[in-house]
């Protein structure tokens, strides 16, 4: 029967979707189904039951049999009411799971991904397909039950009565059916385009607003509002057309069905009425029949335009499905070890790595990042600083050779060790939804309030910490948009702090901040990087003169290595960067 509404990938799409969940929500669509069938039944019996009343109360004028048919009524009708009930809330109770279920499912997909992945599919359209995808696959399921058990049922009980009560005038009727059928095929072909596009422009919107509320400040400060409004009209406008097409489309077999059962009705009632009044048939008999054809309107209706809601609903299942389905780039190997605590040496072996075919950023690269050192990265931007940092945080995975803390390969240990041994400080300062105290415990899992507050005072945070509104406990606002630049990048400092692991990654983490800030923040960073395998990004040489050892890259090789006072003892890139940074112009000497 779905050959008749869908094609051949709908349909495995369909039959995929049906399997997953009738598998996790059979008990409560039984209930369903069941309490569908009584409706079925319920309708049917309604119109069967036509007969009995007229024939009892003008036909044969019994007072008893009309007390008896009447009751028969009240309780068809309470039967079908309570049904109803029942359908609707177990037909709920699953399709809310669905909901849960999907949109958990996807967001561990989601989690498992590596950064590629984010890089290729924007917030917006992620935050579209865990939200709208989910309601989509709930939407299909309650379309095809009770297509398929309700109005399916209901319209084949309804047809029974009407061929049992007129079989002639059930063969006129039938005639509607097909051609109904005809034109909503039409219809439905155009509605699968509409539909993808419209779904691409509820993204665009989302997108418009992340942008606006993430970069408010640029908005207003380069008078940007109505550039935002112009291209969040155009996104909405598109849209609103679109709905529309598709509400004509759906609406447009209305009128098909309307026309068509109207001179159908029109036809059967002339017809019965010659047969009544000329051939002697009881007007019970009639009245069933017409009660019957009436009542198998509304299911033959709905079974007309399911395609076209199939149609509708089936691409945000595809969508979903492409979600899930996404292959997961960044995998632990079987039998994954866990990485045990050491001294943090960690090693680059014959490493090659690109984001992209064809465009090779290592080539071969060796480097060594000795035990409880600090060791700095220098160059110009995109030498490879920060994808070494990926690489050792396991974020991408080199194409050759290894990458090796304390002689293990980091691709044969588990990921939750691998990052449980490592401590990272960012230049983009993210702070989750949530107080201070909540974003500097999630460092460590199962932190105490001392260990906190003393994780603060060594990050130099504790004094401003407690002079907010609500100390510890002063909520961050987004992203930390109730703090300053430093003071977010200090409770950064703390969440890594209180981790306590080896080895340590800072991303420019001193950036962009004021001096008295970064003083503090270099003071606790001392603190911090005491004794642990430190590994630094730097572009502001001053941040990088306690540094162990300095490497500086250019185009994925590592052009020279040593301390400070070594790579500048001769001519080399470090020294001429240092020149261009820390010595003044010679014009300007006297």
């Amino acid at each position: 029967m779905l050959e008749k509404f869908i094609n051949r990938a709908q349909r495995k799409l369909l039959i995929r979707l049906l399997a997953e969940n009738f598998a996790s929500q059979g008990p409560w669509y039984g209930i369903a189904i069941v309490a569908m069938v009584v409706v079925a039944c319920m309708t049917s019996a309604s119109a069967w039951i036509m007969r009995d009343i007229v024939n009892a109360s003008v036909v044969s004028k019994d007072i008893d049999r009309v007390f008896l048919v009447a009751g028969a009524v009240a309780l068809i009708f309470a039967v079908k009411g309570i049904a109803t009930y029942v359908q609707s809330i177990f037909l709920s109770k699953a399709g809310n799971n669905i909901i849960a279920r999907t949109q958990t499912r996807l967001f561990n997909q989601v989690l498992k991904q590596g950064i590629g992945f984010h890089s290729k599919y924007p917030s917006s359209e992620l935050l579209m397909r865990i939200t709208s995808n989910a309601q989509a696959a709930r939407a299909v399921i309650d379309l095809v039950v009770t297509s398929f058990v309700r109005d399916a049922l209901s319209l084949i009980g309804l047809v029974a009565v009407m061929v049992v009560q007129q079989p002639m005038l059930s063969l006129m009727a039938a005639v509607i059916g097909p051609c109904s059928i005809l034109g909503v095929r039409v219809l439905t072909k155009k509605v699968r385009k509409i539909m993808e596009q419209e779904l691409a422009s509820l993204g665009m919107i989302i997108q418009n607003v992340q942008e606006t509320a993430t970069g408010i400040k640029v908005v207003k400060a380069f008078g940007l509002e109505p550039y935002m409004r112009q291209r969040m009209d155009k996104y909405v406008g598109d849209v609103e057309k679109r709905a529309n097409s598709i509400a004509r489309l759906e609406a447009a077999s209305s009128p098909v069905m309307e026309t068509l059962s109207g001179f159908a009705i029109a036809g059967v009632v002339a017809i019965s009425g010659v047969w009544v009044l000329q051939e002697g048939n009881t007007p019970g008999e009639l009245m069933s029949f017409i009660t019957a054809l009436l009542l198998a309107y509304e299911p033959a209706k709905r079974l007309a335009r399911m395609r076209i809601s199939l149609e509708s609903g089936i691409i945000g299942v595809r969508m979903m499905y492409e979600l899930a389905d996404h292959p997961i780039d960044l995998k632990e190997v079987e039998n994954a070890i866990e990485l045990r605590a050491g001294a943090g040496e960690v090693k680059f072996e014959k490493v090659s790595f690109s984001y992209s075919p064809g465009h090779k950023l290592f080539d071969q690269l060796d480097l060594a990042f000795p035990a409880g050192k600090t060791t700095a990265l220098v160059g110009a931007s995109g030498g490879g600083k920060s994808s070494i940092i990926n690489l050792i945080m396991r974020l991408y995975d080199p194409e050759q050779g290894s990458v090796s803390i304390d002689g293990i390969d980091i691709k044969q240990v588990t990921f939750r060790s691998l990052r449980a041994r490592m401590a990272y400080v960012g230049q983009d300062t993210f702070l989750f939804s949530g107080t201070v105290k909540h974003n500097i415990a999630l460092g460590r899992e199962g932190a105490t309030e001392d260990e906190i507050i003393e994780a603060a005072k060594a990050a130099n945070a504790h004094d401003f910490i407690v002079r907010l509104p609500n100390g510890y406990n002063t909520p961050v606002g987004e992203n930390g948009g109730n703090l300053s630049g430093g003071q977010k990048q200090r409770i950064t400092i703390a969440r890594a702090m209180l981790r306590k692991a080896d080895i340590l990654i800072l991303d420019e983490a001193t950036s962009a901040l004021d001096s008295e800030s970064e003083a503090l923040i270099q003071e606790a960073l001392a603190r911090l990087t005491r004794g642990k395998t430190t590994i630094m990004i730097a572009h502001r040489l001053s941040s990088i003169a306690a540094a162990d050892n300095i490497i500086v890259m250019e185009e994925g090789r590592a052009l020279e290595q040593g301390s400070q006072s070594e790579l500048l003892s001769r001519e080399g890139a470090f020294r001429r960067l240092y020149e261009l940074q820390l010595l003044p112009p010679a014009e300007a000497v006297t």
